[in-house]
């Protein structure tokens, strides 16, 4: 599978496209709104940050306790579900006068539900499509959220100021009841992808599997840490500039969507390998000169060549699916999933304390330098183990010697 024709006639990727992009718009909008309210209301960076960023903090629970539902929930009553509940709660956001207590613990709960959707959306899409149109589909998938992220950034700053941020939240949580139609009334009824009930047995039984393996476990680092410290960056977008803020997370989702559909489409086989490392590196460096406060016109240009990045996901993914068991495949890119939204959740958290005590342009620095260093050690552990394997393929080397 080779073209998006093929991609979109394939049967059910468009009601599952539909249902992400949906959901996508509402998740953008309702973030930037509940980010605009906590901010106002506290005029603090790490609180505006965790509003947008916490409920990712939560996805390691659901990665941790409940993933395995992610192969043994039917898909279509599962998307809808959870759809529906995420309706349900951004709609509990907009009450006037919510405690800030009540409104993290909203955020937590939405942030276990979604842990256990980001598998069972990532393994339906493995299921539909052919084994070779998984990266085309996914980078697809990538695409839907830059685009919904650009409209719904644009547009939530727009209501956000001419309706209210409480307004913005009542529209995000009715685009999420719609999600949860389309995925109702567009999917046909599956059987899970894995027998037996969802347990936390179950979750850590496989994620130890998942995990057993150094090759497995330096692809998920890579997929989680450096990309995980920029989306710190990206959550002082509020306090560093809070009448653009929009603007500036709408340009980072252009500079995304520009990367995925060229990674997705247009990048060689052979040459996939080889750019991971170079996007993630791309990804940081251009927020180091946040340090220095640079205009807006250049701080829109350095975060959409800075996001440009993040498609380096794309090709670290095809490589988790190349070593991961048919059978396990939902569970473990939920784990993907979850892990990386955790660490974004972290990572504003962090990125939200350096600001309180520094400035947000330094705090971008900061994270950007951590995540290039990530980059580095990562790549530098990845030659090492390909030097080990090339090391055993020569005549007279055993692994013994190796070990020794």
């Amino acid at each position: 599978m080779y073209t998006y024709r093929e991609l979109f006639r394939t049967p059910q990727f468009g009601p599952l496209f539909a249902t992400n992009a949906v959901q996508v718009a509402g998740s953008t909008m309702s973030g930037l709104a509940l980010g605009t309210l906590v901010y106002a209301a506290t005029d603090s960076p790490l609180l505006a940050a965790l509003s947008m960023f916490g409920s990712s903090l939560a996805q390691v629970i659901g990665a941790t306790l409940l993933m395995s539902a992610a192969d043994r929930l039917p898909p279509r009553a599962a998307m809808s579900g959870m759809a529906l509940a995420f309706g349900l709660a951004t709609a509990v956001l907009a009450v006037p006068g919510l405690p800030l207590p009540v409104v993290f613990a909203i955020i937590l709960v939405e942030g276990v539900i979604a842990a256990v959707g980001g598998g069972v959306r990532y393994g339906l899409l493995n299921e539909v499509l052919p084994k070779d149109g998984y990266l085309l589909g996914r980078s697809v998938l990538n695409m839907c959220v830059g685009l919904m992220q650009i409209g719904g950034f644009a547009l939530g700053g727009l209501l956000v100021t001419t309706l209210s941020a409480r307004g913005t939240l009542l529209v995000a949580a009715a685009l999420y009841l719609t999600g949860a139609a389309v995925a109702r009334f567009g999917l046909v009824r599956r059987p899970p992808r894995a027998t037996g009930r969802p347990s936390v047995a179950a979750t850590w039984r496989t994620n130890a599997v998942l995990w057993s393996s150094r090759s497995r476990r330096r692809v998920y680092l890579a997929l989680w840490v450096p990309n995980g410290l920029i989306v710190g960056c990206e959550s002082l977008f509020v306090p560093y500039s809070p009448e653009h803020a929009g603007l500036l997370f709408a340009f980072g989702a252009l500079g995304m969507l520009v990367g995925d559909t060229v990674a997705g489409r247009f990048v060689a086989r052979h040459w996939r390998g080889r750019l991971a490392t170079p996007l993630q590196l791309l990804l940081a460096a251009p927020y180091l000169l946040f340090a220095a406060r640079p205009a807006l016109p250049l701080a829109f240009a350095l975060a959409v060549l800075a996001s440009v990045g993040f498609s380096a996901s794309l090709l670290f993914q095809e490589r988790l699916m190349a070593l991961t068991p048919e059978e396990l495949t939902g569970q473990a890119l939920g784990l993907h999933s979850s892990g990386m939204l955790t660490m974004q959740g972290v990572a504003a958290a962090l990125a939200g304390a350096v600001a309180q005590r520094t400035s947000p342009g330094t705090a971008m620095a900061v994270m950007a330098g951590a995540s290039l260093a990530v980059t580095l050690a990562l790549a530098a552990a990845e030659r090492r183990a390909a030097g080990a394997v090339e090391d055993r393929a020569l005549p007279g080397v055993s692994d013994g010697a190796l070990t020794r």
